[in-house]
């Protein structure tokens, strides 16, 4: 069921500044790949827009995570790294800090619903992390995640409502517009928001007339009853194929939503599975369900996008092969 979450007061000081994105972009490069932009002109005469994507599926643990993890894994004092990091997380937040703290020769706990992909769970033990497994709700997550920090005193790096994680994932949208210049817009998938939030950091300092949207399935469309409701709406069991889209915004999340997104647009279930096979198809580049939906929802409002430049986040390619939601 969903209902108004309570929104507690936003520390103003600890909303990240551009200055931290740079700092952020500065310290996390020798981590990650600039990842490339692909054009397609199938995709243009489609949706009548000329898109930009943006392939974090090619990224450093196939997803663009693997920016915000980076940063507050490399932030750390020795001291505080010592101790560990730990986290929750669907999937490729988890797979990513694993692999960051690997990099980092440092301990890394993840708690992740059962209900997670297993080839996520299997990457995230490849890079040494022990997998706590949880039941399929935020609620679970939640105690379960505090029970590990309680016994192993880990840094605890949000897997997304953290000022550290949100300047490095503004480092993927800093990048596209170092790539491709000035775009009308930048659209980007939504669940708890970080991805968005780096968005919003990013293009409000650098390129002020870009709009940005976010997308979201019908069927996990909390933020978009956030956005329309005014407060922060969170639902704990979604149930949708885009399977990293199924928490809700957070305080710090919401506070860049809210100021500067332009819209949140829905998919169906069945409109993201055929814009990513509609993906794979034409492209040839391995994407998950949940960087469907930006593509899905540029098709389903090809009016809102005609005749524009629309930059596109492909955030990420940890697809388990034995699942495909065609087959």
């Amino acid at each position: 069921m969903n209902e108004p979450a309570n929104e507690p007061d936003l520390d103003p000081s600890i909303i990240p500044t551009y200055e931290d994105v740079e700092a952020a972009h500065k310290r996390i490069e020798p981590h990650i790949h600039r990842t490339p932009i692909l054009t397609s002109e199938f995709m243009n005469e489609l949706t009548g827009a000329e898109l930009f994507f943006k392939c974090e599926n090619l990224q450093k643990a196939g997803a663009f995570k693997a920016r915000g993890a980076s940063n507050a894994v490399f932030g750390l004092s020795d001291e505080a790294a010592a101790k560990g990091v730990a986290t929750h997380s669907s999937g490729n937040h988890g797979l990513c800090l694993s692999y960051a703290a690997g990099r980092r020769g440092i301990p890394v706990s993840v708690v992740v619903p059962r209900t997670a992909p297993e080839a996520k769970k299997e990457a995230m033990r490849g890079y040494g992390a022990t997998v706590v497994e949880c039941e399929p709700s935020t609620t679970s997550r939640e105690q379960v995640f505090a029970d590990v920090v309680a016994k192993s005193g880990a840094d605890f790096v949000h897997p997304y409502n953290d000022p550290r994680v949100i300047a490095g994932q503004a480092t993927c949208s800093k990048e596209m517009h170092e790539q491709v210049g000035e775009l009308d817009a930048i659209i980007a998938p939504i669940g708890g928001g970080g991805m968005i939030s780096g968005t919003c950091l990013t293009m409000s300092n650098i390129a002020p007339n870009t709009k940005i949207f976010a997308a979201e399935p019908e069927t996990a469309d909390d933020a978009y009853q956030s956005f329309k409701s005014g407060q922060i709406i969170a639902d704990d069991t979604p149930v949708t194929i885009a399977d990293g889209l199924k928490v809700p915004l957070k305080n710090l999340t919401w506070h860049f939503v809210r100021n500067h997104v332009s819209d949140i647009l829905l998919a169906s279930e069945q409109e993201i599975i055929d814009a990513m096979y509609l993906t794979w198809q034409r492209m040839k580049i391995v994407m998950e369900p949940s960087c469907a939906v930006p593509l899905a929802t540029i098709i389903k409002n090809k009016e809102l996008f005609a005749g524009q430049r629309i930059g596109v986040v492909i955030t990420g390619g940890n697809v388990d092969l034995k699942k495909l939601p065609w087959m």
